[in-house]
């Protein structure tokens, strides 16, 4: 069986992530298009990419990106760095002959993001494959949805309800990580998991063409981290530590129009306490309605207008077998998939892209697309009217 080398570059939560998607790639999809071979680990600090290849069981590691991308062993890179390196590391990987996985957003602005996107396509010529992990999008659920608005069950879209909120940095002594630095992350909530409900939204309805938006920021200064790797807020550090500005979002929220003639409303935030990973998707159409929540992401809830008066209304749908990527859905409806075997649907569907040569749905073109929106959801905040997404 076709052997593919991986090349991780970033260490931290992500790249933890993709590890695992990798390792279990051919445990749950069998026989696998190709199987990964963890090659190379790359992170700045030379303590946390030795840990992580004595951790994660990769072959040899490195503090300097650029040994992977010219590494003629290596035939994938995995982007998990902050939002600011992204379009330099893929680029220059995409130039070297490499597959590559990068990590959304596809970079902390759009111009960057074109770039990568015209990288991608001329890198296609060659048989490469770009793709960015918007891996919410692989959840059978939400494909399943999918799959119910495209052969017409729901009739035509009217509106589409989309949140994203979370709690992590809603206690100000979490420290002022990458995330919250304008210069890495590029955007706050906007950037980091109002992408993740832009993306779903256009893959359910279509593209959005306009949104009015506001923007705004709670906590104005968090205390310094001091190296490490960015935990998400589960670090609180001293109310006495030295504090710096923070310069992105907390919370955007904004009205959408669809080119399609649809309406709807995103809402992102990661200062929602009592929220975790709050992620939903809520459709209307002409005859029928669908609703999706991550936090029960084996379940999705379903309404049509044909059935009878006296039975309509939600019911719920286990997600198992049946469905989309069933192999990895274990053998009964409700005995559920997590985070880690989403991962490994998102791998798969990179290697197999990688194997056929077909180009992923989530390619860097489409991730470009979210960017876009995101620029305009930034200028509506800025001249408070509604703003065509370019």
């Amino acid at each position: 069986m076709k052997k593919l080398n991986v090349g991780l570059i970033g260490a931290g939560f992500m790249g933890k992530a993709h590890v695992v998607a990798y390792s279990n790639l051919p445990k749950f999809f069998w026989p696998a298009p190709a199987v990964p071979v963890l090659k190379t680990v790359c992170d700045i600090e030379e303590s946390i990419a030795s840990d992580a290849k004595d951790r994660f069981g990769f072959e040899k590691y490195t503090t300097d990106w650029k040994e992977i991308v010219n590494d003629p062993d290596i035939d994938i890179v995995s982007v998990c760095t902050p939002n600011d390196s992204h379009a330099e590391i893929s680029i220059a990987a995409l130039r070297a002959g490499k597959h590559v996985l990068c990590e959304k957003p596809i970079s902390n602005s759009s111009a960057d993001a074109k770039e990568m996107a015209e990288a991608a396509e001329a890198a296609k010529e060659n048989g490469i494959i770009a793709m960015v992990a918007y891996q919410y999008r692989r959840v059978p659920a939400l494909v399943q949805a999918k799959k119910f608005i495209d052969e017409g069950s729901i009739g035509e879209i009217l509106n589409v309800r989309a949140t994203y909120l979370q709690s992590w940095s809603a206690d100000p002594s979490s420290p002022l990580s990458w995330r919250f630095q304008k210069k890495h992350a590029g955007a706050g909530a906007l950037g980091d998991i109002a992408t993740h409900v832009i993306d779903i939204s256009q893959y359910l309805a279509g593209d959005i063409s306009e949104v009015v938006s506001s923007v705004k920021t709670y906590i104005k200064e968090r205390p310094v981290q001091e190296g490490g790797v960015d935990s998400l807020g589960t670090i609180k550090l001293d109310e006495n530590a030295k504090k710096e500005k923070v310069d992105v979002d907390d919370e955007a929220s904004f009205l959408v129009n669809f080119a399609s003639g649809a309406v709807g409303s995103i809402e992102a935030t990661r200062n929602a306490w009592g929220r975790n990973n709050f992620l939903t998707v809520e459709v209307h159409g002409t005859k029928g309605s669908i609703l999706f929540n991550y936090e029960r992401l084996n379940e999705l809830e379903v309404c049509f207008s044909d059935d009878p008066d006296d039975r309509r209304g939600f019911k719920t749908i286990y997600t198992g077998p049946a469905h989309f990527y069933g192999e990895v859905t274990w053998n009964i409806p409700g005995m559920n998939i997590g985070y880690g075997e989403l991962k490994t649907i998102e791998s798969y569907e990179f290697i197999k892209a990688i194997v056929s040569g077909e180009q992923p749905s989530t390619s860097f073109a489409e991730a470009y697309k979210v960017d876009k929106v995101s620029d305009a959801v930034m200028k509506s905040s800025e001249s408070r009217s509604w703003e065509k997404v370019e």
